[in-house]
């Protein structure tokens, strides 16, 4: 196993950052806080000309075909710069769903889409329950000859406001895992979504289904088939989630040690004293570990591993350090760093969101009390 990168895989965090540095400075992230759609189709028209939006899809659907590990970079990178938008909806939940269950068809057409900036797509999942197995799927799917009718709430769907396409799960059977999912519409009639407010200010919405009638050839994947691939998506998910962690992380430690160099009190630099560089270097250490850990999950998951005790370590331990590491942040910036005028909050906020999605440190140091027998 090797984490470090190949030249190819340089030439992609480098132009990423080129990019994102230029197209994404903060201003643009606290107008995106505001801004009803949380994203410009100017900067998805610009993201899809990088290549991002397909770059792990197949060539022939339009793709790049890079890896996962590939992915992981980029995310990293989106994460350091905190790019608002539907990225990680679309391609991450929404469209490796379909290209990991979809039939030729759905994948020809949806991916392409998707790979051009034609498609915005969304993952519904979580329930009231807020549970992460199968049996947190409550919302019912009922076969009427050559439809299906689906009932249920789904809660915290992301850029469900803006998405053509939702990937629906539902339950089609009395076993824990008998769910199915589904490819509806936005605009499809009984459809009601609500925006929810947020700790991050990211757009994740209540979605209700009150009848909603889906054709039998939008089923993604097979008959009661839907959990296999939800647990997939659940895995890249937070592995994703785990190197936009990384990421801010990084940005994070670089804000804080350079305020530190040039803040002064007593006469010198804060940085100077033992406690910030004590607070410092706990900082860079969580950053370092959090960044091994992910990239070790990522590769695993690239190999075509399983990889359910490396996932669950690393969204068991990034997700916890960094919290760490955004409050230590806050603590050797002083006030300042918890005015809404400085960047700091503008981190310490989406740390809280990404602690908690695809499960929180709890849920993964469950699962990885299983993995080692316990």
């Amino acid at each position: 196993m090797d984490l470090g990168l190949n030249e190819a895989q340089q030439m992609l965090k480098t132009s990423a950052q080129e990019f994102l540095a230029a197209e994404c400075p903060d201003t643009y992230v606290r107008e995106m806080e505001v801004d009803e759609r949380g994203y410009t189709p100017e900067m998805w028209r610009k993201i899809a000309e990088q290549g991002w939006l397909g770059l792990i899809f197949p060539e022939k659907y339009g793709g790049i075909g890079l890896d996962f590990m590939d992915l992981t970079i980029l995310l990293e990178e989106m994460g350091r710069y905190l790019l608002p938008g539907p990225y990680f909806s679309t391609v991450v939940t929404g469209g490796m769903a379909i290209m990991d269950a979809g039939n030729e068809e759905q994948q020809q057409q949806y991916l392409g889409q998707i790979s051009e900036g034609q498609l915005l797509v969304t993952l519904a999942l979580i329930e009231p329950s807020a549970r992460w197995d199968g049996e947190g799927v409550q919302t019912t799917a009922t076969q009427n000859g050559d439809t299906w009718t689906l009932n249920g709430t789904k809660l915290f769907v992301s850029n469900a406001h803006i998405s053509d396409l939702y990937v629906v799960a539902a339950r089609t059977g009395q076993g824990e895992k008998d769910v199915t999912l589904f490819l509806v519409p936005r605009t499809a009639d009984g459809i009601t979504e609500t925006l929810l407010k947020t700790i991050a200010s990211d757009r994740q919405s209540e979605v209700v289904l009150k009848d909603v009638s889906v054709p039998a050839s939008d089923m993604l994947g097979e008959l009661n088939q839907g959990w296999s691939t939800i647990e997939k998506v659940l895995k890249w998910g937070a592995v994703g989630k785990c190197a936009e962690m990384v990421g801010g992380g990084q940005q994070v430690l670089d804000m804080t040690v350079e305020y530190a160099k040039q803040r002064t009190q007593f006469g010198r630099p804060i940085g100077t004293f033992q406690a910030i560089q004590h607070h410092c270097a706990n900082m860079a250490t969580d950053v370092e570990g959090s960044k091994y850990i992910t990239y070790q999950a990522a590769w695993h998951l690239s190999e075509g591993d399983s990889a359910d005790r490396e996932v669950a370590m690393a969204k068991a331990w990034v997700s916890e350090a960094y919290r760490r590491v955004c409050a230590l942040g806050h603590q050797c910036h002083g006030a300042i760093g918890f005015t809404k005028e400085h960047n700091m909050q503008l981190y310490s906020r989406r740390a809280k969101a990404a602690e908690l999605a695809f499960g929180d440190a709890d849920h993964h140091l469950e699962a990885v009390a299983q993995q080692i027998g316990l």
